[in-house]
């Protein structure tokens, strides 16, 4: 049974109880995050946390609650979940408790809601179709905020076309996709977006820049356009909770499969930092 927690209340995810007066109900007033418990441990858990609580202050909520607070909190939805394997770890705040008012009081204090669940281990050896979509997102794309329409009607048409995901860009420039970061493997190189405000600082792209420099792989950070992604050696899609992929087929086209060695040395290293970090 999957359990939540909400402001030091623990129950069963479908019993748990939050305020319709929650910012989060009628503004999408917050901000989240995901990570997964791997081997008894959380992944990368000080880069979700300082994702967490920067997306938290560039909104201004105060984060009231320390590392080692939040992952008591995951620990006792663990210890109730039971998962056999891995899980995943949602958590999220929200300004706080209000009368529906625009405006807000300095002094509300935010809400906390994390919930625990199984999660498989995703195949990186398996491949997944995309479309592309106009990225029409807020202009605040670095903040991981619960204000995620554009990103729920884009992965719907995915879903709806058979696709895994859908490739965002604006003026034909790849930015991420709906729920992943989008990189792509071209001339021996791993091209990785650079962070702007229309790139979310993702985990999953910050450990492939890692393992880049780490075994000195061949890498740029720079941006590129929908016509050099679908002529990439390869198509990478990354979460946290889907590790990452390689892409076969976008807006029906078929894409990649050029570059299996460079994509299998970067997938081993980092299920191996998956595995043990």
């Amino acid at each position: 049974m999957n359990y939540g927690y909400y402001n030091g209340e623990y129950a069963p995810l479908d019993e748990l109880k939050a305020p319709v007066l929650d910012r989060a109900f009628y503004f999408g007033d917050g901000v989240y995050d995901v990570t997964t418990y791997v081997n008894g441990r959380y992944f990368a858990m000080d880069s979700h946390y300082e994702r967490f609580t920067n997306s938290c202050r560039l909104i201004n909520i105060e984060p009231l609650w320390s590392k080692e607070e939040l992952t008591g909190i995951f620990d006792k939805l663990i210890e109730l979940t039971k998962p056999e394997g891995d899980a995943l770890i949602y958590f999220q705040a929200s300004r706080g408790t209000a009368l529906r008012d625009h405006k807000y009081n300095d002094d509300i204090k935010p809400n906390l809601f994390a919930y625990a669940k199984p999660v498989a281990r995703v195949d990186m050896s398996g491949k997944v179709k995309m479309i592309t979509e106009p990225d029409i997102r807020f202009e605040i794309c670095n903040i991981k905020t619960l204000d995620l329409l554009p990103n729920v009607m884009a992965a719907q048409k995915a879903s709806k076309a058979g696709c895994y995901e859908a490739a965002l860009h604006r003026n034909g420039t790849v930015t991420e996709g709906s729920h992943s970061s989008v990189m792509i493997i071209s001339d021996g190189k791993v091209i990785i977006p650079p962070l702007t405000k229309y790139i979310l600082p993702s985990v999953t792209r910050k450990y492939v820049l890692k393992i880049c420099e780490e075994l000195d792989l061949p890498h740029e950070l720079r941006t590129f356009t929908v016509d050099e992604m679908m002529s990439a050696d390869e198509v990478i899609v990354g979460s946290a909770s889907a590790m990452f992929r390689r892409v076969s087929e976008i807006d029906g086209k078929a894409v990649g499969g050029k570059a299996e060695a460079l994509f299998t040395k970067l997938a081993e290293a980092y299920r191996d930092k998956y595995e043990n970090e």
